[in-house]
């Protein structure tokens, strides 16, 4: 209702001296009270008024120049609420949807402008797991929604591919590791294998030197070590790739750790010379005491660079490649102190784009059942994650709709789907809980719930047929609570972009699901009335439209059938 606010801000603007904006035209809390209010309590000290009596006599004066999508204006205590006429409202909503169809929601806001998104960035030679779960999702879903936008987003994979845990699993291979079984097992044989290394150290204490010899190895480009260290990254890149392909996720970018060996030396170089780095107890630090934070560690003792080091190289990189108007990094909340550690180095350095770099912390995912929990020694592997909801979900359909065509692909998008929209629910700082009755309730607030109302829809246009519809037909309250929800949805991915947090979308979806599936229970859309029926598909057109369109943002495909 954005332009509608912004008009009814010009009206309440003619008739006092205070500026009014469109954010302080709120949403009437209920249909009794109308559609569009006007809290009149920050106008009180100026007018020397009460709120009462300055919105009983705005409603008396605006009531004489209504704009033409206004039906009436009322006063109620200190709020001025607006009413729009029905027919009016319906008709731009729903015009709207099909003049712009998937587009419906976008925007050009961001064109031109460049937004790397740092996420999913799994480790080398160790699984894909559930720990993953939240970067990979909210990374992906942003990704999405800038793009949707405008902007231009850049998918970056920060793999982790270097470090000591290559020169230990380079020692596991050459003692006890087999070449063809490795390649048949992937990440399962290097884990085992490095797995071993790790119990027989306690044995053998001379297998770090070799470790730490192979990885000096690595470090001066021995060339079977480099060779060796490839093979892992490729072996690890195929399980991934896997599940990236389930979820329907690619990058732009795949540049890992080892891409900035070369460049940490020109950091330290550049934090020397002005005169950042500090010496404490042998390390090389940047003091922050001054900003409320421990030291960012820039050398180890022994000359070795630091996490913070490698993301200081990298963040000047992709300032240097992209020109980036924001960049930013999806990863667990526990990193908070670290980002804001190095971050505000490449602010002391005299760069004035470090405010444009925005770290994106999430929660836990937290297990409320056992059967997937994590095992002594391993972890929940995503594949596993995914193959478990597909199974569960396949079950549900053979009882819900055992004819059902595709029985095994409509279980792939929705069991996929529950698992994203159970990730992406809540607000992304609070831990998930992951429930399978919940997650697959085909009834409840669910992925599983928004794709049915979305093949419902789709059932309903097979059996009926519209070409031209009147919206004047669509004022009972069931369908102007379908048509309000569908026009929250471009203000919801505006919102969702401004505060990095796809859940937005999430809720919106199911409130257009929720007034729906209303909608649909109490009203009949297939009737003898043709102009009614052609109103009402045209209606139930623009949810599937919509529905498609937001679940798409998150990640999720909508089926036409469930």
């Amino acid at each position: 209702m954005i332009d509608y606010k912004i008009q009814i801000a010009d009206v309440i603007c003619k008739h006092i001296s205070e500026v009014v904006s469109p954010d302080d035209i709120i949403q009437a809390p209920s249909p009794d009270k109308g559609d569009l209010a006007f809290p009149c309590f920050r106008l009180a000290k100026t007018l020397k008024k009460s709120p009462a009596v300055i919105a009983a006599e705005l409603a008396e004066k605006i009531s004489l120049e209504l704009p033409e999508f206004v039906e009436k204006v009322e006063p109620l205590n200190a709020y001025l609420n607006f009413f729009l006429w029905r027919d009016h409202f319906a008709k731009k909503v729903t015009n709207e949807i099909f003049e712009k169809g998937k587009q419906y929601g976008s925007s050009n806001i961001g064109e031109g402008k460049l937004v790397p998104i740092d996420y999913s960035s799994p480790n080398i030679a160790k699984h894909f797991h559930v720990g993953h779960l939240g970067t990979t999702l909210i990374g992906h879903a942003l990704y999405n929604i800038f793009n949707f936008l405008g902007y231009k987003a850049i998918g970056i994979n920060y793999l982790g591919d270097w470090g000591t845990q290559f020169g230990k699993m380079i020692t596991a291979y050459k003692k006890w590791g087999n070449k063809e079984e490795i390649d048949r097992r992937g990440i399962d044989g290097l884990t085992e294998i490095y797995v071993r290394f790790h119990d027989e150290v306690e044995r053998d204490p001379g297998l770090n030197d070799e470790a730490r010899a192979w990885m000096l190895k690595m470090q001066n480009q021995d060339e079977e070590a480099l060779s060796l260290w490839k093979w892992f990254v490729n072996l690890s890149l195929k399980e991934y790739e896997r599940v990236y392909k389930r979820l329907g996720i690619t990058f732009e970018s795949y540049r890992g750790e080892s891409y900035y060996n070369d460049k940490m030396d020109a950091v330290v170089t550049e934090l020397a010379e002005k005169n950042l780095l500090i010496k404490s107890e042998g390390a090389m630090i940047v003091d922050l005491s001054e900003y409320n934070m421990p030291p960012c560690l820039i050398l180890r003792g022994d000359g070795g660079t630091l996490y913070p080091t490698r993301d200081i190289a990298a963040a000047l990189d992709r300032k240097k490649t992209y020109n980036f108007y924001k960049s930013l990094y999806v990863t667990a909340l526990d990193q908070n102190l670290h980002f804001a550690q190095w971050m505000k180095v490449v602010d002391l350095m005299g760069y004035d784009w470090a405010k444009d770099m925005v770290h994106i912390p999430y929660g836990l995912v937290v297990f409320e059942e056992g059967k997937l929990s994590t095992r002594k020694g391993n972890v929940i592997k995503m594949e596993d994650l995914l193959n478990e909801a597909v199974a569960k979900t396949f079950d549900i359909i053979n009882e819900k709709n055992p004819e059902l065509p595709d029985k095994n692909e409509v279980a792939e998008l929705v069991g996929v789907g529950a698992v994203i929209f159970n990730q992406m629910y809540n607000n992304r700082i609070k831990d998930v809980m992951f429930s399978w009755k919940r997650m697959l309730n085909f009834d409840g607030e669910t992925g599983p719930y928004v794709q049915y109302t979305h093949a419902r829809a789709c059932s309903v246009l097979e059996k009926g047929k519209y070409k031209t519809f009147s919206p004047s037909l669509l004022g009972d309250d069931y369908s102007y609570e379908v048509i309000k929800a569908l026009n929250d949805f471009p203000g919801r991915v505006i919102e969702a972009h401004e505060k990095y947090e796809p859940f937005i979308i999430s809720r919106c979806l199911v409130a257009i699901a929720q007034a729906y599936n209303k909608f649909y229970h109490n009203n009949i859309i297939l009737s003898d009335d043709l102009e009614l029926t052609s109103a009402r598909l045209a209606l139930t057109d623009c949810v599937r439209i919509v529905i498609e369109t937001g679940l798409a943002l998150l990640g999720i495909k909508a089926p036409s059938k469930m």
